[in-house]
Protein backbone atom coordinates (compact mmCIF):
# COMPACT_ATOMS: atom_id res chain seq x y z
CA UNK A 1 0.00 0.00 0.00
CA UNK A 2 1.37 3.41 -0.94
CA UNK A 3 1.58 6.00 1.83
CA UNK A 4 2.38 9.70 2.03
CA UNK A 5 5.76 8.88 3.51
CA UNK A 6 6.34 6.09 6.01
CA UNK A 7 5.68 8.39 8.99
CA UNK A 8 2.11 9.05 7.82
CA UNK A 9 1.57 5.36 7.27
CA UNK A 10 2.91 4.44 10.70
CA UNK A 11 0.73 7.03 12.43
CA UNK A 12 -2.42 5.90 10.70
CA UNK A 13 -1.59 2.24 11.26
CA UNK A 14 -1.43 2.93 15.00
CA UNK A 15 -4.95 4.37 14.76
CA UNK A 16 -6.05 1.26 12.88
CA UNK A 17 -4.52 -1.29 15.27
CA UNK A 18 -4.67 0.16 18.77
CA UNK A 19 -7.35 0.46 21.42
CA UNK A 20 -6.96 2.90 24.34
CA UNK A 21 -4.33 1.67 26.76
CA UNK A 22 -2.80 -0.96 24.48
CA UNK A 23 0.91 -1.54 25.16
CA UNK A 24 3.28 -1.04 22.23
CA UNK A 25 6.97 -1.85 22.56
CA UNK A 26 9.09 0.72 20.73
CA UNK A 27 12.88 1.00 20.36
CA UNK A 28 14.84 3.23 22.72
CA UNK A 29 16.43 5.67 22.18
CA UNK A 30 13.27 6.50 20.25
CA UNK A 31 12.57 8.15 16.94
CA UNK A 32 9.87 10.55 18.20
CA UNK A 33 7.20 9.40 15.74
CA UNK A 34 7.38 5.86 17.12
CA UNK A 35 6.42 7.15 20.57
CA UNK A 36 3.99 9.91 19.72
CA UNK A 37 2.06 8.07 17.02
CA UNK A 38 1.31 5.42 19.63
CA UNK A 39 0.36 8.07 22.18
CA UNK A 40 -1.88 9.93 19.73
CA UNK A 41 -3.71 6.64 19.11
CA UNK A 42 -4.24 6.40 22.91
CA UNK A 43 -1.76 3.55 23.17
CA UNK A 44 0.92 3.11 25.82
CA UNK A 45 4.48 3.22 24.40
CA UNK A 46 6.92 0.94 26.24
CA UNK A 47 10.49 1.93 25.34
CA UNK A 48 13.13 -0.84 25.47
CA UNK A 49 16.80 -0.15 24.74
CA UNK A 50 17.70 -1.44 21.29
CA UNK A 51 21.43 -0.70 21.17
CA UNK A 52 22.06 -4.40 21.93
CA UNK A 53 19.57 -6.27 19.70
CA UNK A 54 19.98 -9.59 21.52
CA UNK A 55 19.31 -7.94 24.88
CA UNK A 56 16.36 -6.08 23.35
CA UNK A 57 14.85 -9.37 22.20
CA UNK A 58 15.48 -10.95 25.59
CA UNK A 59 13.69 -8.08 27.34
CA UNK A 60 10.75 -8.37 24.95
CA UNK A 61 10.46 -12.08 25.79
CA UNK A 62 10.77 -11.39 29.52
CA UNK A 63 7.99 -8.83 29.38
CA UNK A 64 5.76 -11.30 27.54
CA UNK A 65 6.32 -13.78 30.39
CA UNK A 66 5.66 -11.16 33.08
CA UNK A 67 2.36 -10.07 34.60
CA UNK A 68 2.06 -7.45 31.85
CA UNK A 69 1.83 -10.08 29.13
CA UNK A 70 2.59 -9.63 25.43
CA UNK A 71 2.34 -6.20 23.80
CA UNK A 72 -0.42 -5.35 21.38
CA UNK A 73 2.30 -4.51 18.82
CA UNK A 74 6.09 -4.65 18.63
CA UNK A 75 7.91 -1.94 16.64
CA UNK A 76 11.42 -2.61 15.31
CA UNK A 77 13.64 -0.17 13.42
CA UNK A 78 16.94 -1.30 11.90
CA UNK A 79 19.08 0.44 10.78
CA UNK A 80 18.04 2.30 13.87
CA UNK A 81 17.44 6.01 14.14
CA UNK A 82 19.17 7.53 16.08
CA UNK A 83 21.76 4.96 17.22
CA UNK A 84 22.56 3.47 13.74
CA UNK A 85 22.38 -0.07 15.22
CA UNK A 86 22.01 -2.77 12.56
CA UNK A 87 20.99 -6.44 12.63
CA UNK A 88 21.30 -9.55 10.49
CA UNK A 89 18.51 -11.81 9.24
CA UNK A 90 18.82 -14.18 12.19
CA UNK A 91 17.60 -11.40 14.49
CA UNK A 92 14.36 -11.20 12.53
CA UNK A 93 14.04 -14.97 12.60
CA UNK A 94 14.17 -14.82 16.39
CA UNK A 95 11.73 -11.88 16.54
CA UNK A 96 9.21 -13.68 14.35
CA UNK A 97 9.55 -16.81 16.52
CA UNK A 98 8.80 -14.81 19.68
CA UNK A 99 5.88 -13.01 18.01
CA UNK A 100 4.37 -16.32 16.92
CA UNK A 101 4.77 -17.78 20.39
CA UNK A 102 3.04 -14.87 22.13
CA UNK A 103 0.71 -13.94 19.27
CA UNK A 104 1.44 -10.28 18.62
CA UNK A 105 2.07 -8.43 15.32
CA UNK A 106 5.26 -6.62 14.30
CA UNK A 107 5.77 -3.29 12.54
CA UNK A 108 9.21 -2.92 10.97
CA UNK A 109 10.40 0.57 10.04
CA UNK A 110 13.00 0.12 7.30
CA UNK A 111 13.53 3.80 6.49
CA UNK A 112 17.33 3.63 6.23
CA UNK A 113 17.62 0.31 4.41
CA UNK A 114 19.23 1.88 1.33
CA UNK A 115 21.86 3.95 3.15
CA UNK A 116 24.45 1.28 3.97
CA UNK A 117 28.23 1.18 4.20
CA UNK A 118 31.19 -1.21 3.98
CA UNK A 119 29.24 -3.92 2.17
CA UNK A 120 26.49 -4.22 4.76
CA UNK A 121 23.10 -5.27 3.34
CA UNK A 122 19.90 -4.52 5.23
CA UNK A 123 17.75 -7.63 5.78
CA UNK A 124 13.97 -7.50 5.57
CA UNK A 125 11.75 -9.12 8.17
CA UNK A 126 9.48 -10.22 5.31
CA UNK A 127 12.27 -12.50 4.05
CA UNK A 128 11.74 -14.68 7.14
CA UNK A 129 9.49 -17.68 6.63
CA UNK A 130 6.08 -17.05 8.14
CA UNK A 131 6.68 -13.33 8.75
CA UNK A 132 3.88 -12.23 6.44
CA UNK A 133 1.43 -13.91 8.80
CA UNK A 134 2.08 -11.29 11.46
CA UNK A 135 4.36 -8.50 10.21
CA UNK A 136 4.28 -5.42 8.02
CA UNK A 137 7.20 -3.32 6.88
CA UNK A 138 7.41 0.37 6.01
CA UNK A 139 9.89 1.65 3.46
CA UNK A 140 10.34 5.15 2.10
CA UNK A 141 11.80 7.04 -0.84
CA UNK A 142 12.99 9.82 1.47
CA UNK A 143 16.44 8.57 2.40
CA UNK A 144 18.16 6.43 -0.24
CA UNK A 145 16.37 8.18 -3.10
CA UNK A 146 16.67 11.71 -1.60
CA UNK A 147 12.92 12.33 -2.03
CA UNK A 148 12.11 13.48 1.50
CA UNK A 149 9.84 16.37 0.47
CA UNK A 150 7.94 14.25 -2.02
CA UNK A 151 6.33 12.14 0.75
CA UNK A 152 6.37 8.67 -0.79
CA UNK A 153 6.35 5.51 1.30
CA UNK A 154 5.09 1.96 1.19
CA UNK A 155 3.71 -0.67 3.53
CA UNK A 156 4.02 -4.36 2.67
CA UNK A 157 3.30 -7.59 4.49
CA UNK A 158 0.26 -8.99 6.29
CA UNK A 159 -2.80 -8.42 4.10
CA UNK A 160 -5.25 -7.97 6.97
CA UNK A 161 -3.12 -5.30 8.67
CA UNK A 162 -2.61 -3.46 5.38
CA UNK A 163 -6.35 -3.56 4.70
CA UNK A 164 -6.95 -1.94 8.10
CA UNK A 165 -4.41 0.79 7.27
CA UNK A 166 -6.12 1.39 3.94
CA UNK A 167 -9.49 1.73 5.64
CA UNK A 168 -8.21 4.37 8.05
CA UNK A 169 -6.46 6.23 5.24
CA UNK A 170 -9.75 6.59 3.34
CA UNK A 171 -10.88 8.94 6.12
CA UNK A 172 -7.69 11.02 6.16
CA UNK A 173 -6.35 11.37 2.61
CA UNK A 174 -7.33 10.84 -1.00
CA UNK A 175 -4.14 9.31 -2.30
CA UNK A 176 -0.86 10.53 -3.71
CA UNK A 177 -0.36 13.14 -6.46
CA UNK A 178 0.03 11.02 -9.60
CA UNK A 179 3.20 12.68 -10.99
CA UNK A 180 4.89 11.85 -7.68
CA UNK A 181 3.77 8.23 -8.05
CA UNK A 182 5.21 8.09 -11.57
CA UNK A 183 8.48 9.64 -10.42
CA UNK A 184 8.75 7.06 -7.62
CA UNK A 185 8.09 4.21 -10.04
CA UNK A 186 10.80 5.45 -12.40
CA UNK A 187 13.24 5.81 -9.49
CA UNK A 188 12.52 2.30 -8.22
CA UNK A 189 12.90 0.78 -11.66
CA UNK A 190 15.98 2.67 -12.79
CA UNK A 191 17.66 4.20 -9.73
CA UNK A 192 19.61 1.30 -8.24
CA UNK A 193 22.99 2.66 -9.34
CA UNK A 194 22.10 6.15 -8.12
CA UNK A 195 21.10 4.81 -4.70
CA UNK A 196 24.42 2.95 -4.42
CA UNK A 197 26.29 6.11 -5.42
CA UNK A 198 24.36 8.09 -2.82
CA UNK A 199 25.41 5.60 -0.14
CA UNK A 200 29.03 6.08 -1.18
CA UNK A 201 28.63 9.84 -0.71
CA UNK A 202 27.29 9.31 2.81
CA UNK A 203 30.07 6.81 3.54
CA UNK A 204 32.76 9.31 2.56
CA UNK A 205 31.10 11.92 4.76
CA UNK A 206 31.00 9.40 7.61
CA UNK A 207 34.71 8.69 7.21
CA UNK A 208 35.60 12.38 7.19
CA UNK A 209 33.57 13.02 10.34
CA UNK A 210 34.65 9.96 12.33
CA UNK A 211 38.31 10.25 11.35
CA UNK A 212 38.32 13.98 12.07
CA UNK A 213 36.73 13.60 15.49
CA UNK A 214 39.23 10.86 16.31
CA UNK A 215 42.14 13.15 15.47
CA UNK A 216 40.96 15.76 17.98
CA UNK A 217 40.54 13.09 20.68
CA UNK A 218 36.84 12.30 20.37
CA UNK A 219 36.46 8.61 19.61
CA UNK A 220 33.07 7.63 18.15
CA UNK A 221 31.49 4.41 16.91
CA UNK A 222 31.64 4.17 13.11
CA UNK A 223 28.15 3.40 11.76
CA UNK A 224 27.41 0.69 9.19
CA UNK A 225 24.26 2.42 7.94
CA UNK A 226 21.97 5.47 8.14
CA UNK A 227 22.69 9.17 7.69
CA UNK A 228 23.97 9.72 11.22
CA UNK A 229 26.80 9.26 13.68
CA UNK A 230 25.62 8.48 17.23
CA UNK A 231 28.35 9.89 19.42
CA UNK A 232 28.85 9.46 23.16
CA UNK A 233 29.62 12.80 24.82
CA UNK A 234 33.34 12.70 25.61
CA UNK A 235 34.95 13.33 28.96
CA UNK A 236 35.44 15.63 30.72
CA UNK A 237 32.15 17.04 29.41
CA UNK A 238 30.04 13.92 29.99
CA UNK A 239 30.46 14.25 33.75
CA UNK A 240 29.86 18.00 33.70
CA UNK A 241 26.80 18.55 31.50
CA UNK A 242 23.86 16.81 29.88
CA UNK A 243 23.28 16.40 26.15
CA UNK A 244 21.24 19.59 25.86
CA UNK A 245 23.97 21.66 27.49
CA UNK A 246 26.75 20.06 25.46
CA UNK A 247 24.80 20.56 22.22
CA UNK A 248 24.31 24.21 23.16
CA UNK A 249 28.05 24.51 23.85
CA UNK A 250 28.90 23.20 20.36
CA UNK A 251 26.37 25.55 18.81
CA UNK A 252 27.54 28.61 20.71
CA UNK A 253 31.29 27.99 20.71
CA UNK A 254 31.83 26.01 17.50
CA UNK A 255 28.84 27.12 15.37
CA UNK A 256 27.99 23.44 14.83
CA UNK A 257 24.42 22.17 15.25
CA UNK A 258 23.83 18.63 16.52
CA UNK A 259 20.81 16.83 17.98
CA UNK A 260 20.98 16.21 21.74
CA UNK A 261 20.39 12.61 22.71
CA UNK A 262 17.72 13.65 25.21
CA UNK A 263 15.52 14.51 22.25
CA UNK A 264 15.17 10.76 21.66
CA UNK A 265 14.03 9.98 25.18
CA UNK A 266 15.82 9.20 28.46
CA UNK A 267 17.85 6.38 26.87
CA UNK A 268 19.49 8.92 24.57
CA UNK A 269 20.95 11.02 27.36
CA UNK A 270 24.73 11.21 27.25
CA UNK A 271 24.84 11.07 23.44
CA UNK A 272 24.53 13.31 20.38
CA UNK A 273 23.26 12.57 16.90
CA UNK A 274 25.32 14.10 14.11
CA UNK A 275 23.75 14.18 10.64
CA UNK A 276 25.82 13.49 7.52
CA UNK A 277 23.91 16.06 5.49
CA UNK A 278 26.73 18.48 4.67
CA UNK A 279 29.42 17.94 2.05
CA UNK A 280 32.88 16.72 3.00
CA UNK A 281 34.48 20.16 3.07
CA UNK A 282 31.78 21.52 5.34
CA UNK A 283 32.22 18.52 7.64
CA UNK A 284 36.00 19.11 7.78
CA UNK A 285 35.34 22.71 8.71
CA UNK A 286 32.85 21.65 11.39
CA UNK A 287 35.40 19.26 12.92
CA UNK A 288 38.03 22.01 12.87
CA UNK A 289 35.65 24.35 14.71
CA UNK A 290 34.76 21.65 17.25
CA UNK A 291 38.49 21.10 17.80
CA UNK A 292 39.02 24.80 18.49
CA UNK A 293 36.14 24.82 20.96
CA UNK A 294 36.87 21.67 22.98
CA UNK A 295 40.09 20.18 21.62
CA UNK A 296 42.31 21.38 24.47
CA UNK A 297 40.16 19.61 27.08
CA UNK A 298 40.06 16.42 25.01
CA UNK A 299 43.83 16.42 24.50
CA UNK A 300 44.47 17.10 28.20
CA UNK A 301 42.38 14.09 29.19
CA UNK A 302 44.09 11.91 26.57
CA UNK A 303 47.53 12.93 27.85
CA UNK A 304 46.51 12.02 31.41
CA UNK A 305 45.82 8.48 30.28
Amino acid sequence: LGTLGSKEGFGHLCLAMLNPGDDVIVPAPSYPAHVYAVALASGNPIAIDTTNPDKFLSEVSSRCESEYGPPRVLVVNFPHNPTTTVVEKDFYEDVVSVAKRYEFPIISDLAYSDVVFDGYETPSILAVEGAKQLAVEFTTMSKGYSMAGWRVGFCAGNAEIIKALGTVKTYYDYGMFRPIQIAAIVALRNGEVDVANQSQIYQRRRDVLCDGLGRIGWQVTVPKASMFVWAKIPEPFASQMNSMDFSAKLLEEADVAVSPGAGFGPAGEGYLRMALIENENRIRQAVKQIGRAIGSELRALTNEH
